[in-house]
């Protein structure tokens, strides 16, 4: 919950809704604690520096070393004081900093952004259909880019990968096909030779 903002139920259920589906998406590759309400269970820092993002996920070993942060806002919390408060400190930490915010409200945030030179690493609207919530990548800075598209070449899903080059014919398959021909030429004598012991 953000400390100047207090949002209408119906946009506060959405809202925690949201977080719990990131909280899952993400699980498998990180631990990940929400922090959904007003509910402080995952903090990055410690003592009254500790800041409380929507998700904080950590890897997995016994380091729980920082892996990025991920803040949900809704209609009514994309606004200048929530992007100083909040985003502005989040972009400061030396970790992704991942942003969701209503497809509407798209063109706010990056503007918000821009003005206030906050570092996001990647922005993503979300909206709802029916009862399904569908999330789209809309903004993704260069330094992120550059880094997917590293472990794309690395893993062998590049997009477009070259082709590999033809491997030149080796010389045992050359050498093969001379020596049948060799034995095929051999072979002829000795059918005249039977050929003429009948005669």
């Amino acid at each position: 919950m953000s400390p100047i903002l207090v949002r209408p139920v119906r946009e506060q259920l959405e809202h925690d809704r949201i977080i719990r589906l990131l909280q899952t998406k993400w699980r498998r590759k990180y631990e990940a604690g929400i922090n959904p309400g007003n509910e402080q269970n995952a903090a990055v820092g410690v003592g009254p520096t500790a800041i409380y993002p929507d998700v904080v996920l950590t890897s997995q070993d016994r380091g729980h070393r920082l892996q990025g942060v991920i803040e949900v806002e809704t209609g009514e919390s994309v606004n200048h004081l929530e992007a100083l408060a909040q985003w502005a400190h989040f972009a400061r930490l030396r970790a992704p900093f991942h942003l969701y915010v209503p497809a509407g409200m798209v063109d706010v945030a990056r503007r918000l952004c821009e003005e206030n030179q906050i570092h996001v690493t990647e922005i993503w609207s979300y909206h709802t259909i029916g009862d399904q919530i569908r999330f789209t990548l809309v903004h993704r800075s260069r330094e992120a880019a550059s880094t997917v598209a590293r472990a794309r070449v690395a893993g062998g899903t590049s997009p477009s990968p070259a082709p590999a080059p033809k491997p030149p014919p080796r010389p045992a398959k050359a050498k093969t096909k001379a020596t049948a021909r060799s034995s095929k030429s051999a072979k002829k004598p000795a059918r005249l030779q039977k050929t003429r012991k009948r005669r």
